[in-house]
């Protein structure tokens, strides 16, 4: 069941104004219900996996609390190695068969036949995001941050949570786990708030996202029929239909638990306005970053260790990171790209410094601050080809054609030649897709610096609701109502 289909919607309002009719000690039962009919949307045996391995972390976080010294821990090992196991078969398994097979190939003979079988099977929707929040929950009973929680209904429901349990985001059971035992009266002012949240999360994927995905997919398909040009496009173009279509995501959930009168972690705050790598990943999937800071940067040494070390232990990280978002060469390779950008960062960060003092660029000067956030970008939709591209060929092979973008520019400029391959469907919409992503800008721009939703409340009513109509307008008019899935969902 997507977001941005006519099933949620109508999925959304029974189950919203069932929660609020019910007596408050019958609502845990009603949204894990409807969490369970949520997941049971996609692949409906799937759920007797998620509950079995829901049912080990349920008694291993009371064997955690109960237990002493050294028992403890074999009852976290036993929590994390039931989800990384899942995790393995379904989602690594065929990845570690293929490569192995691969390396059989290589130091046997060739007429041996000996190869791993293969599995026939799909990857559970969402299983990264809730076997990570999952071991969160473990992690932090046995950190003592956390208590076990005796209550299994609610054990479930804060890994089953329908709004997050697709992709995100990750939450902590102390920032979550107690607000299904409040009670929570009907709050118009958080209605309205979710409502609009879920609004421009469904703006920003139907009308951006999945329009941009129109010209998106055609070049990375098929990259080697366009030019340098057309792939330096559709490469921008997909950097922010990512953006869109996560961050949308993450909106739509965040207002959907909003609405009931849930509060869930804010996943994104204006990536691309950053700066710096670091700071990138400090304004992207902000859920996962701190689930890998604290759970696997800090407990390798973080910080406190030596330089090099600590370099080490980032390049490790983003690897991880790759890893878990997929079973692939080209994703372990977008993680190691993102490890190699911060410890050059970091390398390079007092060169930098000299140069910028050189020709007269303060620390906080708005020249260097542009200079960054325009570099930065740059790098990250570089990566992101190779988190896009089919294969590990096609990703070479468009990062290869961005080296040609100034000989073609020059054409453009000498000869009033523009050369953009075979005819997309979508050339003509080339303006419309621009647009599109300056007003994005523009109004990420503006909120930074005003808080455009704060200025909003503080306008008379007829401008609000004026907004809010223009919104949903929008949505009518130019919303790609496809039903797309959301690109997370995969992982």
């Amino acid at each position: 069941m997507l977001f941005n289909s006519t099933d949620f919607l109508f999925f959304f309002i029974f189950v919203t104004t069932v929660y609020f009719l019910l007596p408050h000690k019958y609502r845990w039962l009603h949204l894990l219900i409807a969490s369970c009919v949520f997941y049971m949307a996609f692949v409906p045996i799937y759920i007797v996996i998620l509950f079995a391995t829901i049912i080990i972390d349920y008694y291993a976080g009371i064997f955690i609390e109960k237990a002493d010294g050294h028992n403890r821990k074999i009852w976290l090992i036993v929590s994390i190695c039931a989800n990384v196991g899942v995790l393995a078969v379904f989602k690594y398994y065929n990845f570690i068969a293929e490569n192995l097979n691969t390396l059989l190939g290589l130091v046997l003979p060739s007429d041996n036949s000996a190869s791993i079988p293969f599995l026939s099977i799909l990857l559970p929707i969402g299983l990264s995001f809730h076997t990570f929040q999952a071991m969160s929950y473990t992690i932090e009973v046995y950190r003592g941050n956390q208590k076990a929680e005796r209550h299994f209904g609610i054990y479930a429901l804060y890994v089953m949570f329908y709004p997050q349990l697709v992709a995100g985001p990750i939450e902590r059971p102390q920032q979550v786990m107690h607000q299904f035992y409040q009670k929570h009266k009907f709050n118009y002012f958080d209605v309205t708030e979710g409502l609009k949240l879920m609004a421009w999360g469904l703006l920003k994927k139907v009308v951006i996202a999945d329009r941009l995905a129109i010209f998106t997919d055609p070049v990375f398909n098929q990259p080697q029929r366009y030019p340098a040009l057309t792939i330096a496009i559709a490469s921008i173009f997909f950097s922010y239909q990512i953006y869109c279509d996560f961050s949308g995501y993450s909106d739509m959930a965040l207002g959907t638990a909003r609405v009931m009168g849930f509060r869930l972690m804010r996943n994104f705050d204006h990536p691309y306005h950053a700066a710096s790598i670091g700071e990138f990943w400090r304004r992207w999937h902000i859920s996962l970053s701190t689930w890998f800071r604290d759970y696997l940067y800090i407990p390798l040494g973080g910080s406190r260790v030596s330089k090099s070390r600590r370099y080490l232990n980032l390049f490790i990280v983003f690897m991880v990171s790759g890893l878990w978002h997929g079973a692939a060469w080209t994703f372990i390779i977008w993680g190691a790209l993102h490890g190699i950008y911060q410890v050059a960062g970091g390398l390079l960060k007092p060169v930098r410094s000299r140069l910028a003092t050189l020709i007269g660029l303060s620390e906080n000067s708005s020249v260097r601050r542009i200079l960054g956030i325009t570099t930065n970008f740059v790098l990250v939709t570089v990566a992101w080809i190779f988190f896009r591209a089919h294969s590990f060929a096609d990703a070479i092979y468009m990062v290869k054609q961005l080296t040609k973008i100034p000989q073609e520019l020059s054409n453009v400029i000498v000869k009033h030649t523009v050369t953009l391959g075979p005819s997309l469907p979508s050339i003509k919409l080339l303006p419309v897709f621009f647009a599109l992503i300056i007003i994005l800008e523009v109004i990420a721009t503006l909120h930074m610096r005003f808080n455009l939703n704060k200025q909003l409340k503080a306008m008379p009513i007829y401008v609000r609701w004026g907004a809010y109509y223009l919104a949903l307008l929008v949505i009518v008019m130019f919303g790609a109502f496809e039903e797309r899935q959301f690109i997370y969902f995969q992982f």
